[in-house]
């Protein structure tokens, strides 16, 4: 009988969350987005109003528009709210309410809230290799993604993202039932986690029929019902009331435009400099060429995406594009529904969403960079792959903290997240490359093993290529000009040209990180 690798030790975890907890602590007073007041008016709502009224109120702009368990979650916020400070949840007085004690209290939601994420990162490395399970949480517990996204600019993801990781947690010991239902779950929190719902009902479809027909029946049956009732406890209030139809169009605005404000480094971002390309050509070669009124380079989001040249691009066309993206991950987890292959498929499909989606949003880049760090540790591609991917993505949401202080907090948490990278991944790696060199076969003596170990000594470290290094040194370059050179060259001339610099920039890294995903889905072992 095979022993199962002890657990990293419990103390250790604690320390990582105790330091991350620390550091959340700090951030409390810095910069707040829209988004505060959003989740702030959202207690006042749930809190003041009928249920059948939660997704049709307009007392103020930022309506509802997240599915019924957020809604749920935020009435059991408003609770403790009402105690702290009762303006909090007053739907008239306490719109665009910035005290301390709402401030003090969000925060701490947020933070409180990620003990989620923790346990869900306990579960995952209980049985995994020590040094394996230690590599996991500066890349999760740790990541400045979330910390940015969730504790500067507020949000609830590292909530939702525990909820994400604990059931690939249980898809990956097997438990298909518990890990379908968690994701019925999460979608119920969230319905942007939608993307990954074609993976999973392709591998649980081939699962459930593994063995007997009848088994196989019992098993879908058996989810389906899960399932199901876990819809009916989301929407079924909603239906009684007659909300269902309009919770549907406000869950999904299709009138918001292509792209958001910022344009989220994806395939569209090609798309549209293409368009814009061709349209100055032509128009210099004298053709008649009738720009559109809604302009993407100037930020605004309308209800259509006007194209120039190329052809119109339609939320349908989209839907199209992300299933055509998916089609090789769907081939692969129905013709060999491989338990340890879960983590990767689902990032895979996030990638997918989040390149060719519809008004993408950058922050979305939080929902294939986090289920990708359980990969990192698989082998050494990985984790190349992985270094590269969470710098590129973690600099694409800096536009997303603009104010002067808070940039040294942005620059100082990508430099630290860095350092923790590459001191974890060559622990690890370098660790196992001299394992490997000095094995027995190393030993023998002869100068064929010398030879040998000499060569995994120095191969089977981690390191970065030349090619790698060139394009993180290019960031430099793009950050140098929007934060020191454009000011002084341009001065307010194309005030759109950084933001769109560093859209374009790490559009080329998440491309090739889904292509690289792409190929190692592809090239996997049957």
């Amino acid at each position: 009988m095979r022993n199962t690798p002890p657990p990293p030790p419990i103390s250790e975890l604690r320390w990582h969350v105790a330091v991350a907890t620390c550091l959340k602590l700090l951030l409390i007073p810095s910069y707040r987005s829209t988004d505060f007041e959003v989740h702030r008016h959202w207690l006042a709502l749930t809190r003041s109003l009928p249920l059948s009224r939660w997704y049709s109120d307009e007392t103020s702009l930022w309506t509802l528009d997240y599915p019924p368990f957020f809604a749920f979650f935020e009435v059991l916020l408003s609770y403790p709210a009402r105690v702290v400070d009762p303006a909090i949840v007053h739907l008239h007085r306490g719109l665009n309410y910035d005290s301390d004690s709402v401030v003090l209290f969000q925060r701490i939601t947020v933070i409180a809230a990620d003990s989620c994420l923790f346990y869900a990162v306990y579960r995952l490395t209980r049985k995994w290799e020590p040094c394996k399970g230690r590599l996991i949480c500066p890349l999760v517990i740790w990541s400045p993604m979330l910390l940015i996204v969730d504790h500067v600019h507020f949000q609830y993801n590292g909530f939702l993202l525990g909820i994400l990781l604990l059931s690939i947690s249980y898809l990956s010991e097997g438990k298909d039932l518990a890990g379908g239902c968690l994701f019925a779950i999460l979608l119920c929190f969230k319905h942007l986690f939608a993307v990954a719902a074609p993976v999973y009902f392709v591998y649980m479809l081939r699962r459930c029929f593994r063995g007997t027909f009848a088994r196989g029946f019992g098993r879908l049956s058996a989810l389906g019902m899960a399932v199901v009732a876990i819809f009916a406890a989301a929407y079924g209030p909603f239906i009684y009331h007659g909300q269902m139809q309009q919770v549907i169009r406000r869950m999904f605005p299709f009138g918001r435009g292509l792209c958001h404000a910022y344009w989220a480094p994806n395939f569209w971002v090609f798309y549209i400099i293409m368009d814009k390309l061709l349209s100055f050509v032509l128009r210099r070669l004298g053709f008649d060429i009738q720009m559109p009124e809604a302009s993407f380079t100037g930020g605004l989001v309308g209800n259509s995406s006007p194209f120039a040249v190329l052809p119109q691009i339609t939320p349908l066309t989209t839907f199209i594009m992300v299933l055509l993206a998916l089609s090789p991950c769907l081939i692969k987890a129905w013709r060999n529904p491989q338990p340890k292959d879960a983590a990767r498929w689902i990032a895979y499909a996030y990638t997918s969403g989040f390149l060719f989606g519809w008004h993408v949003h950058e922050k979305a880049s939080l929902h294939f960079v986090i289920p990708l760090a359980l990969t990192a540790a698989q082998s050494l591609g990985d984790a190349k792959h992985y270094f590269c991917l969470s710098i590129v993505s973690c600099y694409s949401l800096f536009p997303l903290l603009y104010e002067a202080q808070e940039y040294p907090i942005k620059v100082l948490l990508l430099l630290l997240h860095c350092m923790a990278m590459f001191l974890s991944f060559s622990a690890l790696f370098d660790g196992s490359a001299r394992a490997k060199a000095t094995g027995p076969e190393s030993r023998k003596g002869d100068q064929s093993g010398e030879k040998r170990s000499s060569r995994l000594a120095k191969e089977g470290g981690f390191t970065i290529g030349w090619i790698t290094k060139c394009y993180l040194f290019g960031i430099l370059l793009v950050e140098s000009w929007g934060q020191f050179l454009h000011p002084y060259i341009l001065g307010n001339k194309l005030p759109f040209l950084p933001l769109m610099m560093i859209s374009v920039y790490c559009a080329f890294g998440i491309m090739y990180s889904w292509l690289w995903q792409l190929r190692s889905i592809v090239r996997c072992s049957s």
